[in-house]
């Protein structure tokens, strides 16, 4: 029998953003002429391109890290990532004094790879389609007598995610407005979970909708069951940030209540997304971060006379990617 696991709320957020204060980012809302006047609303983009490490990951694995008793951190941290949340704990590690191993696919981007190992973590490669990189962390996590670091599924990791929502409300009420729709990428569904706990407990008329590739779309297909579904393919998509198989245990049981709809871009819709952040709006913005600024300028969501922020979750691209994507 599974052991029952307290939810996050809006007050580990709070929590959290006190944790984070002059450590994380606050990033920008970003916003641009040329796309309201394509969707047809007053749009913002939380930049979290522009976080540490590049992504909003480290949001979370500095929360989970720094709470983590004294007496307990002898043995470092273990984690298990594509890129971005590596690049998050490797950097809250560092922060912190602590060791830091990250189980890596190798088809991961060798950008992340290598900014990884940059910031001391050391590297264990896996076999993204014939091993299990979880398993494989969980092994070295015992062995070393180290702490696991989920890149998803835990209260602490969502609540630290949840504070850059903290932000865009905060940062829209000074502009003396609230968001009507909130659009966040989503893979294991920590992120749209975090930012769901606190845009829900201070604008509860907002909507929020997960934003996928499509076939990686194991969130919206969730919201239709209410059951977690399972993506079939495991590689396919140019939004290498995300592709977890389904969403968390965790994160569901927020997102079902919190969120409950998801919207979907193909690769094309995304690229188009990388271009127009990169000329009009002079930010690099990986694949899977951009997922849900395409789903807004291709109409998947209707924001017309609405307050919309899309979040730009993350920055981390390979150069020669990046340059086919804004040619």
């Amino acid at each position: 029998m599974e052991a029952l696991v307290s939810l996050p709320t809006a007050a580990d957020v709070d929590a959290a953003a006190r944790r984070l204060a002059g450590v994380a980012l606050h990033t920008p809302l970003v916003t641009s002429a040329a796309l309201d006047a394509m969707t047809g609303g007053r749009v913002f983009l939380k930049a979290e391109t522009l976080q540490r490490t590049g992504s909003f990951k480290f949001r979370g694995a500095y929360n989970k890290l720094a709470a983590i008793p004294a007496e307990e951190r002898t043995g470092g941290v273990v984690a298990f990532s594509s890129g971005n949340h590596a690049q998050g704990v490797a950097a809250a590690a560092r922060l912190l004094g602590m060791r830091c191993v990250i189980v890596m696919p190798r088809d991961a981007p060798r950008a992340k790879r290598e900014r990884t190992a940059a910031l001391g973590a050391e590297i264990t490669l896996c076999d993204r389609a014939r091993e299990d990189r979880e398993a494989i962390a969980n092994d070295i996590a015992v062995r070393r007598r180290a702490t696991l670091v989920p890149p998803y599924d835990d209260a602490l990791i969502i609540a630290g995610q949840g504070t850059a929502g903290r932000e865009i409300v905060e940062d829209l009420a000074g502009l003396g407005v609230r968001p009507d729709v909130v659009v966040v990428t989503a893979s294991g569904g920590g992120l749209a979970a975090g930012v769901a706990l606190t845009v829900r407990a201070r604008v509860p008329t907002a909507a929020l909708y997960t934003a996928e590739p499509q076939e990686f779309d194991d969130h919206a297909r969730s919201f239709r069951s209410g059951r977690r579904e399972q993506n079939a393919a495991l590689t396919g998509t140019i939004c290498d940030a995300l592709m977890a198989r389904m969403p968390g245990k965790l994160t569901f049981a927020i997102n079902r209540t919190l969120v409950g709809a998801g919207v979907t871009a193909s690769d094309a819709e995304v690229a188009a997304a990388v271009a127009f952040a990169f000329s009009e709006l002079k930010l690099v913005v990986e694949p899977g971060g951009a997922v849900a600024l395409a789903a807004l300028m291709t109409g998947k969501l209707d924001v017309r006379h609405k307050v919309a922020v899309a979040v730009l979750s993350g920055g981390n691209v390979d150069p020669e990617l990046f340059v086919r994507l804004v040619a």
